[in-house]
């Protein structure tokens, strides 16, 4: 599990100085209007349109800005009608991705999006051909100098976490998808400082890339995360942390 959610953590902190960029809102504003186009505009009764509220209000974006992608989703205002596709394959060494995309045109996207597998040795697989290695849970990381691991543990697991993982640099918490906001708000009201924390794709098994290999894995996920039309990448590769680091210097 150390690759996935070592790579979550990065993509966090990356997502962070896109937002300084104004790069990350197009993508938060496609994941509000599908929500509501999908759940209705209501939060209280849309949890995936209040996450999506959450996620969009963590990184500063301005509330008529939401409210506008709400009205597009409810079609009270007029708008682009956008497509989920979730494409899968092969990265380097083997390993399992999945790609999820919001698009306009899913022509377009299908023709980039294995491009872009193409230029990094990858390959696009069928529908169905790995998701089976994934399972949908919430994953919650706390860097591990933020907070007491013994204490975390006890307050995560009392608010009904499924599994607490201690890695080289944070506390990593799984939960079931059913259990994820409760866990979360448990944590958000002990004042626990979050860092990673959404409902993921979670590989059941990983394979260990080093070298060369893994670093053609990591410029493909960044290639992908850079791509407008893709909102979440997951995959189960498992990468040291000292060459992910040296990757983003």
């Amino acid at each position: 599990m150390s690759g996935h959610s070592k790579w979550a953590q990065t993509k966090h902190k990356k997502a962070v100085i896109d937002a300084r960029r104004g790069k990350i809102f197009s993508k938060l504003i496609k994941e509000i209007t599908v929500a509501a186009r999908l759940g209705g505009g209501d939060p209280e009764a849309n949890p995936r349109l209040r996450a999506a509220i959450e996620n969009a209000k963590a990184y500063n974006m301005p509330a008529e800005n939401i409210r506008r992608a709400i009205q597009r989703g409810t079609g009270e205002i007029p708008g682009t009608h956008y497509e989920e596709v979730v494409y899968e394959g092969y990265g380097p060494g083997g390993v399992a991705v999945m790609v999820e995309v919001t698009t306009d045109n899913k022509n377009r996207s299908a023709s980039e999006i294995r491009s872009i597998f193409s230029r990094h040795g990858a390959n696009l697989g069928e529908a169905g051909c790995v998701s089976w290695m994934f399972q949908k849970k919430g994953l919650i990381s706390v860097d591990k100098d933020k907070a007491s691991e013994d204490e975390l543990m006890a307050i995560a697991l009392e608010a009904g976490a499924e599994d607490f993982r201690v890695e080289e640099d944070a506390c990593i918490i799984y939960t079931l998808s059913r259990d994820f906001e409760n866990v979360k708000k448990v944590l958000q009201d002990r004042r626990v400082p979050l860092g990673y924390a959404d409902i993921t794709m979670v590989p059941q098994t990983t394979v260990k890339l080093e070298g060369e290999e893994a670093r053609k894995m990591l410029r493909l996920m960044e290639t992908l995360e850079d791509h407008d039309d893709v909102q979440n990448i997951y995959a189960n590769f498992d990468i040291s942390a000292k060459i992910m680091e040296e990757f983003q210097v």
